[in-house]
C-alpha cells in the first residue's frame, strides 16, 4: 500500500502540472482538456478512496482471523536446517514461522502477503510455501481478490 501511495502521489503531481498548464491557456481545446483533466483527477481520487476502503475492510477481516505465531526452539532449529536466504536470517525465520504455523492448520486456507518478492518471490520459496499449502501474494490487490473469493 505504501508503494502504491507513492505512485498515486506522483501521478497526481503530474496531473496537477497538466491542469495548471491548461489553466494558463485560454483556447477552446485547453478549456476542454482542463475540464477532462479535472474530471480525471476527481475520478482517480474517488477510485483511490474506494481501494482504501476495501483495504480497510480486508484488514479488519484479517485482524479478526489472525493469530500470533510464537517463536519456539523448533522453529529456530528448522531455520538453521533449511539452506535458504543465506544473508537474510530474519526472512528465514519469517518463512519457518509461516511453515510451522501452516503445519498446525492443515485443513485451512492459508496465504502469505509480502511485497518482498526479491526474497519470498523466488521459485524455490514459492515451492516451499505451496508444499505447505500456502498461497503467496506480492501485491495487495491480488491478495484482496483471493481473500474476497475465500469469503464467498
Amino acid at each position: 500500500m505504501e508503494q502504491e501511495e507513492k505512485y498515486n502521489l506522483d501521478f497526481l503531481g503530474k496531473l496537477d502540472i497538466q491542469i495548471n498548464q491548461a489553466e494558463r491557456d485560454n483556447s477552446d481545446n485547453a478549456r476542454l482538456l482542463l475540464f477532462r483533466l479535472e474530471q480525471s483527477r476527481t475520478s482517480f481520487l474517488e477510485r483511490n478512496n474506494e481501494v482504501k476502503e476495501r483495504f480497510d475492510v480486508a484488514f479488519n477481516q484479517l485482524i479478526s482471523k489472525s493469530e500470533m505465531i510464537t517463536l519456539s526452539t523448533d522453529i529456530f532449529q528448522e531455520t538453521l536446517n533449511r539452506e535458504i536466504f543465506d544473508k537474510h536470517i530474519i526472512d528465514r525465520i519469517i518463512l519457518e514461522c509461516i511453515i510451522y504455523h501452516a503445519g498446525l492448520h492443515i485443513n485451512e486456507n492459508k496465504s502469505f502477503l509480502s511485497s518482498n518478492s526479491k526474497e519470498f518471490g523466488r521459485r524455490e520459496v514459492i515451492e516451499i510455501l505451496r508444499n505447505s499449502g500456502i498461497q503467496y501474494f506480492n501485491q495487495t490487490q491480488n491478495f484482496l481478490g483471493w481473500l474476497q473469493s475465500q469469503s464467498n
